[in-house]
């Protein structure tokens, strides 16, 4: 078994023996490095791991590894930088090329990233119905895959449930790496081995890039500025795609936006199908926090309006997203177990929310300009609470996001706390009505313009 697979068996199973918490802690970042000699070597972040590990879950982690592998092993803790000193060290050369000594290509896939645990909305649903064509007929429907997007979007689990479909309905051999080791490899060729030649690197480096069926190569902006390199990628390209082997790229920018690539090679990447994975709307948040929820089997309950909160407020980055969920449930164990409400939501989070959430986002200075004017918070603004005092002052707001933004209806709703577009419209017809008939109502209407701003 992968030591991959077989570590994300045993965090699976872990993660059913303890609290969420105690998971997230202690778990979530070790990895397995190797078993050998019936010694199984785990990594851990830090030395308060090591320690902690050993004194109080060395039985639980003992047994469970000894009953997926069906053996009897010994448990060796070791930080990173400890990894030289205690394991047999591979020779320079096999760690430069990263290949084992069987010339056997690992995929580098991580088994946890499937479509079958990606969340699909409107944002991404295009994205997610071309990944799974090229999964089911490699090489044969889409080559190359170019998919691009902002980071924390899903690039990266997709092209990972690609490999792990295939590598699950079929014998090819499926290679993913970043750009980053691309260029790592490629600079090895440079080397020269026992015998003073780089015959070996270059013999390995084509196994390892082209004796392959799929290759998933991430972040393929870093490629730009090393000229040498994208000569060779230049011609792995060709040589795996005139074979029919499929190729699947992800970046941050579409091709036509990748200026430090050559044009051959951006021209390539547009020979089969480039799709754009767009920002999660404020529904898709919404589904990527109750599933984080969900999976984490909290044992504190966390209310709908917290999650719409974090949904409108911690922007559109998937990992900020589930983190927020993480930081929410150690504050609330650090507040000696305190239930989970709105404040302590807002307290929680108070430095995790988004830059882009800030000051300079025309909707929020407008609800902060109107909060104080009728004395009263901006999360009140926000929140369900239907009260007149809170009520009127927020139809204010969505009245003015409207006549002083070029915000869309659901645009505005998510910023109020994920309130339906119905609803906006709603509150600003009501204020248009109320302003013809009510002078005080416009002249505190004009005063709140004047202090936002009207160009």
């Amino acid at each position: 078994m992968n030591v991959d697979v077989l570590w994300s068996k045993f965090l699976q199973q872990i993660k059913e023996e303890l609290t969420s918490l105690s998971f997230d802690t202690w778990f979530a970042d070790t990895h397995l490095h190797k078993i050998d000699d019936s010694k199984a070597y785990i990594i851990v972040p830090m030395p308060i791991h090591k320690k902690h590990l050993l004194d109080n879950y060395s039985e639980l982690i003992t047994k469970t590894l000894n009953e997926i592998t069906n053996s009897n092993l010994e448990l060796v803790l070791l930080l990173k930088e400890e990894i030289e000193d205690i394991v047999p060290k591979r020779s320079e050369f096999e760690e430069n090329i990263n290949i084992s000594n069987d010339n056997k290509i690992h995929s580098n896939l991580k088994s946890s990233y499937t479509f079958d645990n990606f969340i699909v909305g409107n944002s991404n649903k295009f994205a997610q119905a071309a990944a799974l064509s090229v999964a089911e007929n490699p090489g044969r429907m889409y080559n190359p895959l170019f998919i691009y997007g902002n980071s924390g979007l899903g690039k990266t689990h997709l092209m990972h449930a690609i490999g792990n479909y295939i590598i699950e309905n079929s014998d090819k051999k499926v290679l993913y790496v970043t750009s980053d080791q691309f260029i790592q490899d490629f600079i090895s060729l440079k080397k020269k081995d026992e015998s003073e030649t780089n015959f070996n690197y270059i013999n390995f480096f084509k196994n390892k890039y082209r004796n392959i069926d799929v290759l998933i190569i991430d972040d393929i902006q870093f490629l730009g500025g090393a000229t040498g390199t994208q000569k060779e990628f230049f011609h792995t390209f060709n040589n795996l795609y005139n074979d029919s082997k499929q190729i699947i790229i992800s970046s941050d920018r579409s091709p036509d936006d990748l200026k430090l690539l050559e044009d051959r090679l951006r021209t390539r990447f547009c020979w089969g199908l480039t799709v754009n994975i767009f920002p999660p709307d404020f529904a898709l948040r919404t589904e990527i926090l109750k599933k984080k929820i969900i999976a984490g089997n909290f044992e504190k309950e966390i209310p709908e309006d917290v999650v719409e909160y974090i949904a409108s407020n911690i922007g559109t980055d998937v990992r900020q997203l589930e983190g927020s969920i993480t930081r929410l449930i150690a504050y609330s164990a650090i507040m000696s177990g305190a239930d989970i409400t709105l404040d302590l939501a807002i307290e929680a989070l108070k430095d995790f929310i988004s830059k882009g959430m800030g000051e300079k986002n025309d909707i929020h200075r407008i609800q902060k300009i109107v909060s104080e004017y009728f004395q009263i918070s901006v999360e009140d603004i926000r929140s369900k609470k239907r009260s007149s005092n809170i009520s009127f002052p927020r139809q204010i707001a969505m009245y003015l996001c409207r006549e002083m933004t070029s915000e869309s209806f659901p645009k505005i709703g998510t910023e109020f706390g994920g309130k339906d577009h119905s609803t906006v419209m709603h509150s600003v017809e009501k204020i248009e009505n109320e302003i013809k008939v009510n002078k005080d109502l416009a002249n505190i209407i004009e005063k709140l313009k004047k202090d936002i701003g009207v160009v």
